[in-house]
């Protein structure tokens, strides 16, 4: 008696755990959302006008835009066409860690940049590490499978790596306290704001330019770890309307 009551208090403790974990990895994956990454982009572009840094400034909308689009044609690509690497279970880049990475390090970059070589690097390293905790946010929250977050990761580092590299020829007059002064609010209120449908728009989107009366559902099943394979997108099985409605939805 005294084990069976042992066992069910560990099983519950293990589960309040499983549960605060998971509300950590979700509010981890919501600093990657449209709402918060979208307005900070922004506000880059703007701190970087404010410094009368014009080419600068065009430069970021410009690499910033390009990895958007990006991801948006990938997600469509798939949702409309059945366009993705059902071997690695690829329907789309993961927006959340394409923006997170392309984001996150910029603004710790250029908040800090007037400092010292070491509070320079120690900044842009705090900046990459928020970006690599929520681009994997992203697996537990069962939003995206391992390709998804790596490959959109990895463009968003490109735009970072790529917009630092001019920066740093670059001498925007305005200092780093502005751009925080920008940043803070954005980060503080738009998790709490009403969620941007992007997924909704994408899906309408796909089946305009495809003409498809539904938008094609991955299919595949994620989980913790790893997904469970299922029939291709363009050869369904008998069960693949089962499978379809338990596949994990798309979110940018």
């Amino acid at each position: 008696m005294s084990g069976r009551m042992n066992g069910a208090a560990a099983a519950v403790a293990t589960e309040r755990k499983a549960k605060r974990m998971m509300s950590w990895w979700s509010a981890l994956s919501a600093l990657g959302s449209i709402t918060v990454t979208g307005p900070l982009g922004i506000a880059i572009a703007v701190w970087l006008l404010a410094g009368r840094s014009w080419r600068l400034s065009l430069s970021w909308c410009l690499m910033f835009g390009a990895g958007m689009a990006l991801v948006v044609v990938t997600k469509v690509a798939y949702m409309g066409w059945g366009i993705g690497i059902p071997e690695v279970h690829f329907a789309g880049l993961s927006g959340h860690a394409m923006r997170a990475c392309a984001v996150f390090p910029v603004v710790f970059y250029l908040a800090f940049r007037r400092m010292g070589s070491p509070a320079r690097r120690i900044a842009l390293g705090a900046g990459t590490v928020l970006a690599l905790l929520v681009s994997f946010s992203r697996l537990p929250v069962l939003a995206h499978s391992t390709s998804e977050v790596v490959l959109g990761g990895a463009v968003g580092f490109a735009v970072a790596a790529a917009f630092i590299a001019q920066a740093r020829s670059e001498h925007p007059a305005t200092v780093g306290r502005v751009l925080l002064a920008l940043c803070i609010p954005g980060m503080l209120v738009t998790p709490f704001t009403e969620p941007v449908h992007t997924e909704r728009w994408m899906r309408q989107l796909a089946m305009q330019l495809s003409g498809r009366p539904s938008a094609i559902e991955r299919t595949w099943k994620l989980r913790h770890g790893s997904a469970h394979p299922a029939p291709t997108a363009q050869q369904p099985s008998r069960d693949a309307g089962r499978q379809l409605g338990n596949a994990a939805p798309f979110a940018i």
